[in-house]
């Protein structure tokens, strides 16, 4: 328009500014043509955007499960780990081995038992012997009270 109102004026010939004004037109459709571009290019991009954080969710989401399930396979496997090895030592058990240890175990019980008695009965002789000697010593100065008694009674006259 500025070149087109110089020409008109006389400040520029007419012919160059034509020429000028068309290229300047040529100009602001290429710009036109590539801002339409850039904008179906712009909203191609933000879908491409949108889909691949959707696909990073989804992926996010997967590996969640997938960790999750990878627990679950370690519990599994240390279960039946476990398992396994209760069932072989189960399975080497031997009954007649089991049998004999019971009856070795009962044979230490029973001579623990014996053991522990006889210790019993020593301590009670040991103590009754002391409960001996104490009733002797007892004994004889009960018969010195009641002689004492006697004389006392005699010297009161009070002897039958």
């Amino acid at each position: 328009m500025l070149l087109l109102q110089r020409a008109h004026k006389g400040d520029l010939d007419s012919a160059e500014a034509d020429r000028l004004a068309g290229e300047a037109l040529l100009k602001k459709a290429e710009n036109e043509a590539q801002t339409t571009r850039a904008t179906q290019d712009q909203e191609q991009f933000e879908k491409s955007a949108a889909q691949l954080s959707e696909n990073v969710q989804q992926l996010k989401q997967t590996l969640s499960q997938w960790e999750n399930e990878l627990k679950t396979l370690k519990a599994r496997q240390t279960v039946s780990t476990a398992t396994k090895t209760i069932n072989k030592q189960l399975a080497q058990l031997d009954s007649s081995g089991t049998v004999a240890l019971l009856e070795r175990m009962k044979e230490k019980v029973a001579v623990e038992e014996a053991l522990a008695e006889s210790y019993g009965q020593i301590a009670n002789e040991s103590k009754s012997i002391d409960g001996e000697i104490d009733k002797a010593l007892a004994g004889s100065s009960t018969s010195q009270a009641a002689a004492d008694v006697q004389a006392l009674k005699a010297k009161l006259g009070l002897t039958e």
